[in-house]
C-alpha cells in the first residue's frame, strides 16, 4: 500500500489536490500516477496536484502539477491555496511567508475571512498586437508571461465563445510552439472590470478560473487597453480576484493577487490502487 493522506481546497473555484511532502515519500517522478490522481470519475478529480516540500531558500517548496501529470513553473491560485495550506501544517511560521516554486520565490500573506494574497513574479515577454493564425483565421491578442505563458484575446462577450474549441486551437497554435500557451478571452470593463474566461494548458479544458491568467489579463488591461489598479477579475466559477501594483515607467510592477480559499474536504488515497491504465500506464 502507498497511502497518502491529502487535503481538496479551491481558490476562487480552481480546485487542487494539495499534500504534505516534506518527509519526500510523494512519487512526484511518476508523472502517469499523478495524472491518475488528478483524473476525474476514477481519481479525486481536481485541476493540479501541489506537493509542501523542504526548501534551502524558503519557508517551503510548492511543486506544482497540471492535471496531465506534467510540472508547470507556477499557478496563482494554487499559490494562494499552498499558502494557507502551508500556515494549516506549520510548513510556514505564521500568516506571512516566502515559498520557492519554478517561477522564482514568491510572498503570500494569509488574510482574514478567507483571503490570501500573494506577490505575483515580475511578468515578462509582453509583445502586444499579435496576429495568431489558428485552424484557417487569424486571432488578435496580447501574449505575456506572467509565471506560465498566457495569450490574452479581447472580446466583446466572453459568453458567445466557444472557449474549448477555439481555446485549444490557439494553445496549440505554431506561433507559441513548442510549448503552447494558456488561453484568455477577456472583456475590459472601464475603469478597473475584467470578465475572463480561460483555457488552461496542462487541464486541456476550460478552468474554473486562473490567478496567472487574471494577472495577465491585468497587465495587458492598465498597459494597452486604459484601465486602472486595483482590477477586478470576474471569473468563470463566479469568484472575484483583486489585482493590485504600483505604475512605473509606463509598466505594471509589483502585482499582488488576492482572493478567496476554501478548504473543501481531506482524506487519505492509496495511490497503488488508482486506475492508472486509464492515464496511460
Amino acid at each position: 500500500m502507498n497511502v497518502i493522506h491529502f487535503t481538496k481546497m479551491h481558490g476562487a473555484g480552481n480546485d487542487f489536490i494539495l499534500v504534505d511532502d516534506r518527509a519526500g515519500r510523494f512519487p512526484a517522478h511518476d508523472h502517469l500516477r499523478i495524472a491518475a490522481l488528478a483524473a476525474k470519475r476514477t481519481g479525486i478529480a481536481c485541476e493540479g496536484v501541489i506537493l509542501v516540500q523542504k526548501s534551502a531558500v524558503a519557508d517551503f517548496r510548492m511543486v506544482f502539477f497540471n492535471p496531465d501529470g506534467t510540472e508547470a513553473d507556477l499557478c496563482g491560485n494554487g499559490a494562494r491555496c499552498v499558502a494557507a495550506f502551508a500556515k494549516e501544517i506549520g510548513a510556514a511560521p505564521g500568516a506571512a511567508m516566502t515559498f520557492e516554486t519554478r517561477a522564482g520565490l514568491v510572498d503570500a500573506e494569509v488574510l482574514d475571512q478567507g483571503l490570501v494574497r500573494i506577490w505575483m513574479p515580475e511578468p515578462h515577454d509582453r509583445r502586444y498586437n499579435l496576429q495568431v493564425k489558428a485552424k484557417g483565421q487569424v486571432v488578435a491578442g496580447d501574449f505575456i508571461n506572467s509565471g506560465v505563458p498566457h495569450f490574452v484575446v479581447s472580446c466583446d462577450s466572453v459568453a458567445a465563445i466557444d472557449v474549448d474549441k477555439l481555446g485549444r486551437e490557439l494553445r496549440l497554435a505554431e506561433a507559441f510552439a513548442p510549448n503552447g500557451t494558456n488561453v484568455d478571452f477577456v472583456q475590459f470593463k472601464a475603469p478597473n472590470v475584467v470578465v475572463m474566461r480561460t483555457y488552461e494548458r496542462g487541464v486541456e479544458a476550460e478552468s474554473g478560473a486562473c490567478g496567472t491568467g487574471a494577472m495577465a489579463a491585468a497587465v495587458v488591461g492598465v498597459e494597452a487597453k486604459g484601465l486602472s489598479l486595483p482590477i477586478r477579475v470576474r471569473c468563470t466559477h463566479g469568484c472575484e480576484l483583486v489585482i493590485d501594483g504600483d505604475w512605473r515607467e509606463n509598466k505594471g510592477t509589483g502585482f499582488t493577487l488576492t482572493g478567496p480559499v476554501k478548504k473543501v474536504f481531506e482524506g487519505d488515497v492509496d495511490l497503488d490502487q488508482l486506475e492508472c491504465e486509464n492515464a496511460g500506464i
